[in-house]
């Protein structure tokens, strides 16, 4: 059995510090400092503590209570000198842990109220707060009302805890804990850089790797509207460059397949910049017709040829003459090109690849690693200057059918950005 030495923010979030009969806490903190951890610590010690004693671990979705809460909920079984089958037994089956003294711990997605509302519990954890939405929270609230208590249990108070990546936009964790806090309700902002067991290394790579606002938000815990307005962020006059076509470099074209337009953007790239010289946006067209105008455009390139882009592109079928990437290989082939194919499996998600494109743009050291070329890339920079989230929101606020036909220009928005952000997420993804 191992004895666990706490962070400050951690033994905060562990101790109640007021008599109200119920305690609700939030643990937010930065990459790094160690919520899952404390979380399933303090379930763990509510079991202990509490015989008889019922609570629930959820998050937004299953895998994620699977594959991280209920897994770190095993390493502190192990660690604290818990046997399995002696101590305490998992049951696969209904997703609980029973443990020898009669506590139980249940495991749930919290997406779908249903799931959980019989339950009557002592206790309750969020994994990922953020991600929950403010109903899901108050279903959990009033499952809090298991009224069985053991004659041991004292100074038994109900506790409904999570933890969480910081919001990106002030949405109902603000509200309810800082706007509106309430005396018995906590927040706890716990920085990466407060957590002395990492490498020392590992914030250093952090401030290389992120922009200004998200390092504020992910590492700093702080909260902030990262949502807001533009999609991307620090984008300046250091960011344009006139770039010289040169046929020796590698060539990266990376693609977006969306009809009308059809927008693909063209690239160098070394171990640490990108360069957009190029771009192609036809309206109405096809891949075929694409190919066919980057192969007008440079017709006798010397260096290899790279292509990333619409993981949706390949189809899972890169054998077949008629997706979008093996119209591309045929094309260049038949031109005596022998392109290589750079993709993902599956597409990450937007917010992935926002992420990863402001942090070339400008990361939080204030260096710039993205360029573009202002002359020939002129959708793709209408895009960086007009590209927006929907207000109060981290959701991409895509122009409508209605406004494309009365303004002809919003059909441009999003596309461009797509084609270039697959590049970037590919190449410097941030984990």
């Amino acid at each position: 059995m191992v004895k666990y030495k706490l962070l400050k923010k951690q033994r905060e979030f562990l101790e109640i510090p007021h008599d109200y009969p119920l305690d609700v806490a939030i643990y937010q903190g930065g990459f790094g400092s160690g919520k899952t951890w404390c979380g399933s610590l303090l379930g763990i010690l509510m079991a202990k503590k509490y015989p008889g004693s019922r609570g629930l671990v959820g998050a937004k979705e299953y895998e994620l209570v699977r594959k991280t809460t209920l897994v770190t909920y095993l390493e502190h079984l192990e660690q604290l000198g818990y046997v399995e089958d002696r101590d305490y037994f998992y049951n696969k089956v209904d997703k609980v842990i029973k443990f020898k003294n009669n506590s139980e711990i249940l495991f749930s997605q919290l997406d779908d109220a249903e799931r959980f509302k019989s339950l009557n519990l002592h206790w309750a954890e969020i994994e990922e707060a953020s991600q929950i939405d403010d109903s899901s929270f108050k279903q959990l609230l009033g499952r809090l009302r298991n009224t069985y208590r053991n004659e041991k249990w004292i100074d038994f108070r109900y506790r409904l805890f999570g933890h969480t990546n910081p919001q990106p936009n002030k949405d109902w964790i603000w509200r309810r804990f800082v706007q509106d806090k309430k005396p018995n309700y906590r927040l706890i902002i716990a920085p990466t850089t407060d957590n002395t067991f990492l490498p020392e290394h590992f914030v250093e790579s952090l401030k290389e790797n992120y922009d200004e606002d998200y390092y504020r938000i992910n590492v700093l815990g702080e909260f902030g509207d990262y949502s807001s307005g533009l999609v991307v962020k620090g984008f300046s006059e250091k960011n344009l460059m006139h770039f010289k076509y040169n046929p020796d470099l590698p060539l990266h074209i990376t693609c977006d397949f969306n009809i009308d337009p059809m927008c693909w953007c063209l690239a160098y790239k070394d171990d640490n910049n990108v360069y957009f010289f190029d771009e192609i946006v036809i309206e109405n067209t096809t891949t075929q017709q694409c190919i066919e105008e980057f192969i007008r455009r440079y017709p006798s390139h010397k260096s290899e040829i790279i292509i990333n882009g619409d993981a949706s592109g390949d189809n899972r079928t890169t054998q077949s003459e008629y997706t979008n990437y093996a119209i591309i290989r045929n094309s260049l082939r038949n031109h005596g090109y022998n392109p290589k194919f750079k993709l993902r499996p599956y597409n990450p998600p937007i917010l992935s690849r926002i992420q990863a494109f402001n942090a070339k743009v400008k990361n939080s050291l204030g260096e710039n690693h993205l360029f573009i070329d202002e002359r020939r890339c002129k959708k793709l920079l209408y895009n960086i200057y007009n590209l927006s989230f929907k207000e109060g929101s981290s959701i991409v606020d895509v122009p409508t059918f209605t406004q494309i036909k009365s303004n002809k220009d919003f059909k441009f928005l999003e596309h461009p950005f797509d084609a270039a952000s697959y590049l970037t997420e590919f190449y410097w993804r941030i984990k």
